[in-house]
């Protein structure tokens, strides 16, 4: 698949990654003279929006395909107050943090699969649809407490053959945005067997997943 494609702006520039791309379609509903789809040529074109209307339309991509650099003097993306991970209807682990997954470069969002069928692991590439993934984006509330501190580095690391692994202050919600657990660690299933979705409960073994 391609590499990322940078569109420049005279205030801002776009860069979009279909790599990651899992087609929430924020960007060609909140500004369709951006982000124009099915036309030939180039299908971003910042200019057609103020720089900092386009900056906040970027960071509401779930996946982090589109990202931006400002060449005014507005700011640059930074990292949220509350690092938070959405479990999605039928769908992957939306994350909005200080990401360091892997030995990948950080970002500040993410779609993560939890199907087992990207071809993009630990990225999810839209794989769940073809494969009839579903698995509620509504699990149970579970006991906690507050956090000390609900931002910073939040790592996460894939395990081969097995789950994610996240380490650092983390509200996972479900996909209404209502809490699940408050944490500071947690084991997420990416195989799409757990019967303790989004968490791992080894069904990865029986299922013989496999990823790096």
């Amino acid at each position: 698949m391609a590499k990322p494609q940078a569109y420049p702006g005279k205030e801002i520039s776009v860069v979009f990654d279909g790599r990651r791309c899992v087609h929430s379609r924020n960007c060609v509903l909140g500004l369709p003279q951006v982000f124009r789809a099915n036309v030939s040529g180039p299908w971003i074109v910042p200019d057609n929006a103020p720089a900092e209307m386009l900056a906040a339309l970027v960071r509401t991509c779930p996946s982090g395909a589109l990202s931006y650099q400002r060449h005014d003097s507005g700011t640059q993306e930074a990292a949220p107050m509350v690092n938070v991970i959405r479990v999605l209807e039928n769908g992957p682990l939306a994350c909005h943090a200080d990401l360091h997954i892997g030995d990948l470069e950080p970002v500040y969002r993410a779609t993560l699969c939890r199907c087992g069928a990207s071809g993009n692991k630990p990225f999810c590439d839209g794989s769940h649809r073809e494969a009839g993934f579903t698995a509620s984006g509504e699990p149970p509330t579970r006991e906690s407490g507050p956090l000390a501190a609900r931002d910073g580095v939040l790592t996460v690391s894939p395990v081969r053959d097995g789950p994610l692994m996240v380490e650092g202050n983390i509200d996972i919600c479900a996909g209404t945005g209502r809490a699940v657990v408050r944490a500071q660690n947690a084991a997420l299933c990416r195989c799409g067997a757990s019967s303790n979705k989004p968490f791992c409960d080894g069904s990865h073994v029986a299922a013989k997943f496999r990823a790096d």
